[in-house]
């Protein structure tokens, strides 16, 4: 028995999903049920999941994003296009909690999959949908990714005034990850529901209307008011002049941001009487007005020093201090080895793969141990026989080509 055949533990342990997603969104949702213990059988269409191939050992379809995105689950190969297929899927789904999926709902549609095909058999299914946006407007049904998402809600406009460099995008695939973790706790709150009504239902989670409060939230400002008091953006966040301070020797991050933060700082660097002086100190209006100028100031007195020797001077204030670190000495992070947040795991195919821990800490329903990403199809024998399959039915659809292994 492969490990991920085995009971899953954790507070979503007898949860069942039936993963349809594909690329970042969906599977960082998947992932969040499935570190919490649900069992979570990931479709993937005849190829596998495009991010397979990203990356090194991508020749094996394990490349290091399929890897991050898809430990704890079991993968069953389906071409839900055939009659078998599509009939395996049902069968799967008949004693399943949650249909996850991240296509376009046309696309579901055309499959015969759609919400209330699918609600008619299974009238407990949680049906939950990551797509580009709302059904209800006109952009409905277009092709959207992570780009044009952070494009549609003006992101690269924000970096760029913020670098006072051209609009670019934010480094990671932000939407995606961030529409994924929404997606999680929707799903969650759909099951909690599930239990007061005895019935599912549909939730779409399109990715336009989920990304774009979160960037407003900070950058609706005065435009918030109805007539306006300012217009757009929070100067802090826009300011050019934020970014981590150069040291003697490095980078760190030193936020000043309350009265009584200001006054240590200002203490510490010798020039105490500065908040009563200076009038772009007052209170926190004034600092935000004039935060470029108080961002250069702190950013001279701070490149006077060594990192340790700021630390020093801060030590005792209230004002959060830390050194930036590089992709390579967050591996070696001291704290993160007292906690054990990155870890090894084997895998059959691959050999030893880094791995980062849950996030959250359980005192009554831990997760279980982690297992590592499938293999394209590694459990679609196994999975079929949970639906009731017998070996020769099972060898008939993958002879067929309906089911792979």
């Amino acid at each position: 028995m492969n490990s991920t055949d085995k009971p899953r533990s954790g507070p979503l342990a007898g949860v069942r999903v039936i993963d349809m997603t594909a690329v970042f969104m969906g599977p960082s949702a998947t992932q969040m049920l499935a570190d919490l213990g649900a069992d979570v059988i990931k479709v993937e269409a005849p190829g596998g999941d495009v991010v397979r191939g990203i990356g090194p050992q991508g020749a094996q379809g394990l490349g290091p994003l399929f890897l991050g995105l898809n430990r704890n689950k079991r993968s069953i190969v389906l071409d839900v296009k055939a009659a078998d297929g599509r009939q395996a899927l049902l069968d799967l789904l008949a004693d399943a909690d949650v249909l996850a999926y991240n296509v376009r709902p046309p696309a579901m549609r055309r499959l015969g999959l759609d919400f209330e095909t699918l609600a008619a058999l299974h009238p407990r299914l949680i049906y939950v949908g990551m797509f580009g946006f709302s059904e209800r407007g006109r952009y409905a049904g277009q092709a959207a990714f992570d780009d044009l998402i952070q494009a549609a809600c003006a992101l690269p406009q924000a970096v760029g005034q913020g670098s006072g460099d051209i609009p670019r995008y934010v480094p990671f695939t932000l939407a995606d990850r961030l529409v994924g973790q929404h997606a999680f706790g929707v799903i969650c709150a759909a099951l909690y529901a599930r239990e007061k009504t005895g019935r599912g239902q549909r939730v779409d989670v399109p990715m336009f209307e989920t990304l774009l409060p979160q960037v407003l939230g900070d950058h609706l400002y005065g435009q918030t008011f109805v007539p306006a008091q300012g217009g757009f953006g929070y100067p802090r966040l826009l300011s050019p002049e934020r970014r981590p301070y150069a040291t003697r020797d490095g980078h760190v991050c030193c936020l000043i941001y309350t009265d009584q933060q200001w006054r240590q700082f200002l203490s510490a660097i010798g020039q105490p009487d500065a908040f009563a002086t200076d009038p772009r100190l007052a209170n926190i209006g004034t600092r935000t007005r004039h935060i470029s100028e108080l961002y250069q100031w702190v950013s001279d007195e701070i490149a006077q020093r060594s990192t340790a020797e700021l630390q020093a001077l801060l030590a005792g204030t209230d004002i959060p201090v830390f050194p930036m670190h590089t992709f390579e000495s967050v591996l070696d992070d001291p704290h993160l080895r007292d906690i054990g947040f990155f870890n090894e795991l084997q895998h059959p195919q691959v050999g030893t793969v880094r791995n980062t821990a849950v996030p959250s800490e359980w005192s009554g329903t831990p997760p279980g141990p982690a297992t590592p990403a499938p293999r394209a199809g590694e459990h679609s024998r196994g999975v079929l026989r949970e639906a009731g399959y017998d070996e020769a039915r099972i060898a008939a659809l993958i002879a067929s080509g309906a089911v792979r292994e």
